[in-house]
């Protein structure tokens, strides 16, 4: 009888969390598997005599970020933006400052790619991207300060609300600033995390106007700073200027060569060599090039379905902030899927984002499937419905 009572009580807290979500997120990353072999057996046995190494890794990885996104699913989303009692500090501040001893070190002592430091190497080939933390931070202390702190953006008074925006803003400065002088692409979603939570906590919409004009400003700015990044406009402006085996110019081969219904899974040319490191950010050209343009919009489709299922748990979030930290993550998913998708078809300058779930990378899978746990968490509380006093008061 007591077993009978326990296996009723694990199905009805199983319940509770939106199963379409966790189902849709393993699909895609099983999708992504396949997709990674396909696209890099032959780099991995031409260079390390093992086929299937890419695909092993990543597998392991999805195997670890389904125990994550488990693990965090089962912390109430609460705990981070609550004060640890005996320490008196939030983990969400204890994350941030992470991040920036992160980010700081880096910069500092970091492994050197693409003409910046943005990787810290901690050895067996393991190395991890401070940036894909401070996303997860970014998510959860902004939707805490959008919430603890609204009355700032909603003032009722244009420019009293676009200065408590940008006093709002200066918390995020120090990792921001850092990070843009590292890598623009990662800032770009850092600061679009933020102003989305923002945008979505504030009943007055015109002010955003100047933020937006401010941030374009900032980006012509950090692109103008480096020398790298206006010769990729340039090559975004006049393609057919590119060297012949340039990713983007190739990608867009891979695409064009695919048509409507692709070459066949396994089939691609252009992996060939043709296209460095294509299982990570240009795996996309691939995918239409084996299964077409129709499957590329058949993956877009279920990205579609995925912002969907996390857009329903944020409005029927129990409070401010379950609502604001779905709104976080799935402003992040969106913003990175479309950079992605944008660079691999030369609709954008060239710039380095995974996309996610779909690209082979640790760092990144990990830290997108604790995410993912946390929205669960999220979509869990909405179906119990609780309340707790003590947290309002806390925060």
């Amino acid at each position: 009888m007591e077993k009978v009572k326990q296996q009723s009580r694990v199905k009805q807290v199983l319940s509770h969390y939106d199963a379409i979500l966790g189902i849709l997120v393993l699909f895609i990353c099983v999708f992504g598997l396949v997709m990674i072999y396909s696209a890099s057996s032959y780099r991995a046995e031409y260079y390390y005599g093992d086929s299937k190494l890419y695909f092993r890794r990543q597998g392991l990885f999805i195997v670890i970020g389904v125990v994550v996104m488990i693990a965090v699913s089962l912390i109430d989303y609460r705990f981070y933006l609550k004060k640890i009692k005996f320490i008196k500090i939030r983990p969400v501040t204890i994350l941030a400052l992470i991040c920036f001893a992160l980010h700081a070190y880096a910069l500092l002592n970091g492994h050197e790619s693409g003409g910046s430091k943005r990787w810290i190497e901690l050895g067996g080939g393991i190395n991890l991207q401070p940036s894909e933390l401070s996303k997860v931070c970014f998510v959860l202390l902004a939707a805490f300060l959008a919430g603890k702190r609204k009355r700032f953006i909603n003032t009722g008074n244009f420019f009293k609300n676009l200065f408590g925006f940008v006093l709002l803003f200066l918390f995020f400065v120090p990792i921001l600033g850092i990070v843009a002088y590292q890598n623009l692409s990662s800032a770009i979603i850092l600061a679009g995390i933020v102003t989305v939570i923002f945008f979505c906590a504030s009943m007055d919409k015109k002010y955003f106007i100047v933020i937006a004009a401010l941030m374009v400003g900032a980006v012509i700015l950090l692109i103008a700073l480096k020398g790298y990044r206006s010769e990729r406009i340039m090559h975004f402006l006049y393609p057919e200027s590119m060297d012949p085996g340039d990713q983007i110019l190739q990608g867009l081969y891979a695409i064009a060569s695919g048509g409507l219904f692709g070459k066949g899974l396994g089939n691609s040319v252009q992996k060939l060599g043709n296209i460095p490191e294509v299982h990570t950010d240009m795996i996309f050209t691939i995918i239409c090039e084996e299964l077409g343009i129709i499957g590329g919009i058949a993956l877009i489709g279920l990205f579609l379905l995925l912002l969907w299922r996390i857009f329903k748990i944020a409005l029927n979030a129990p409070d401010i902030y379950g609502a604001l930290i779905a709104t976080g993550v799935l402003a992040q998913l969106s913003i990175q899927m479309i950079m992605n998708v944008a660079v691999v078809t030369n609709s954008i300058p060239a710039t380095g984002v995974p996309l996610p779930f779909v690209s082979y990378g640790g760092s990144s899978l990990l830290i997108m499937m604790a995410e993912i746990g946390i929205v669960l968490n999220v979509s869990k509380r909405t179906r119990e419905d609780i309340e707790d006093e003590d947290f309002a008061e806390e925060t």
